[in-house]
């Protein structure tokens, strides 16, 4: 893999990206060529050509798209870069097609200030190889009780504030939440939603594979009736709501009847939700434990049909490195989470694309423009159309091609990744982020 390194100030030169598939929110606009000049789309036409010197991209069986957008990672930085730093963790998501992302504020310290904020902020344009911006903790603390500096937060840039990792389980405190939260344009609540009683000591799925394993469970209903509590407070707020990793059916039920009602609601699910259930449990691997658990294969049905008639508006990947020794212990003593940013695309491809279940429109709009509009990056020129005068935010991939990921050659510093050893179809050959090519060529890594 050869990798460019993203400049901290304005872009400037020409990349010229030739032959490929050009597809958008708007369409399929067939074969053409895209020529960026200084972080901007200049022309999009058939038989162009690049000026001398300009870097061109062959995208010759490929399909150029807005760049993916991955609104929930964890990069770990601040306080866990023995994980996962914003380094690694851009190059793992630019690796997968991502020209921005959002990460998540359960880090140590955590981002409820306006000092962690900023440092993300500097240290992203220093070394990202996308657009990496913080969300912001709901609570001072992730700590469930007094309201974090949501306004200060929201004026450095942040749009998205979540306790990720844990619940708001205190009604009150998040109503309070709402109503602070509706009088800040854009701004949405994101619920990691787990009632913390119903969880207690549970570590995978509470069902017939829990009850076989002899581990105890997390039910479903320790996600619905949270998600059904919080639909409630944003219909009387009139806040934005979003729901983090979405998992069973009767939340989805739930935030459709929402929709319909003109609750302010979006939601997301993750790739691994979609394709695996609480049997890959059954080995004990703790790389298949995650919060909140894989679940049966009715709720991966439901999920799939949430997608598809647009109750799910997002495939985020919830990216959650962990140490290889913090892994290698007893799958109950593990903590949570698996990789996913790098693989994300070739995932959906191979297990929803390729079967039929999704169109290649259908998944690029839940990993791109969908998701970028529903944390507001899409005013900033993500997920945007391929047009002249638009934002050069772009990823090349080919969908044709076949791969096996090597789960310790992944760009992350972690390496517990469910997909280890499976062979996918779909590999990004360019991604490129304000007019610069941050990665080609994966050959060598793939």
């Amino acid at each position: 893999m050869s990798e460019s390194s993203l400049p901290s100030g304005l872009p400037s030169g020409e990349v010229c990206i030739q032959g490929g598939r050009v597809v958008d929110a708007s369409g399929d606009h067939g074969l053409l060529d895209v020529r960026v000049v200084d972080g901007a789309i200049a022309e999009v036409g058939a038989g162009l050509s690049p000026s001398a010197g300009a870097t061109v991209l062959d995208a010759e069986g490929c399909v150029v798209a807005p760049g993916l957008v991955d609104i929930q990672v964890h990069f770990r930085e601040p306080g866990r870069e023995d994980a996962e730093t914003i380094e690694t963790g851009s190059r793992a998501a630019a690796l997968g097609g991502c020209t921005a992302v959002v990460c998540m504020p359960n880090t140590v310290p955590p981002i409820d200030d306006a000092a962690v904020v900023q440092s993300i902020l500097d240290r992203a344009r220093a070394v990202g190889l996308c657009d990496v911006r913080p969300a912001g903790c709901i609570t001072k603390g992730r700590g469930g009780e007094e309201l974090a500096p949501l306004g200060e937060l929201y004026d450095l840039g942040v749009r998205v504030f979540t306790d990720d990792g844990d619940c708001v389980a205190d009604a009150q405190v998040m109503r309070h939440a709402f109503e602070y939260a509706a009088a800040l344009p854009g701004a949405v609540l994101a619920q990691h939603a787990e009632d913390p009683d119903l969880v207690r000591g549970g570590h995978m799925h509470e069902g017939a594979w829990s009850a076989k394993l002899g581990i105890p469970g997390r039910p479903a209903e320790a996600e619905s009736t949270i998600v059904a509590r919080d639909l409630q407070l944003a219909r009387r707020t009139g806040g934005r709501y979003h729901v983090l990793h979405m998992s069973c059916a009767a939340s989805a039920a739930l935030v459709r009847e929402a929709k319909a009602a003109g609750v302010r609601v979006t939601a997301e699910c993750t790739p691994q939700h979609l394709v695996l259930t609480d049997e890959s449990c059954s080995h004990f691997d703790p790389v298949f434990k995650m919060n909140p658990p894989l679940r049966e294969q009715a709720d991966v049905d439901a999920l799939r049909a949430a997608l598809l008639d647009g109750t799910i508006d997002a495939i985020a990947t919830d990216h959650a490195p962990h140490t290889a020794e913090s892994k290698d212990v007893p799958f109950e003593e593990a903590p949570p989470g698996m990789l996913g940013v790098e693989t994300a695309l070739a995932v959906v491809l191979t297990t929803l694309v390729e079967p039929g279940i999704l169109t290649l429109a259908q998944a690029l709009a839940a990993l791109s423009w969908q998701p970028a509009r529903v944390v507001g990056l899409d005013a900033d020129g993500h997920g945007g159309p391929i047009v002249a005068g638009a934002a050069a935010n772009l990823c090349v991939v080919d969908p044709a091609h076949t791969w096996s990921v090597d789960g310790t050659r992944l760009a992350s510093k972690s390496r517990n990744s469910p997909w280890d050893g499976w062979k996918l179809t779909g590999k990004v050959r360019h991604t490129v982020y304000r007019g610069v090519p941050t990665v080609r060529d994966q050959e060598a890594t793939h």
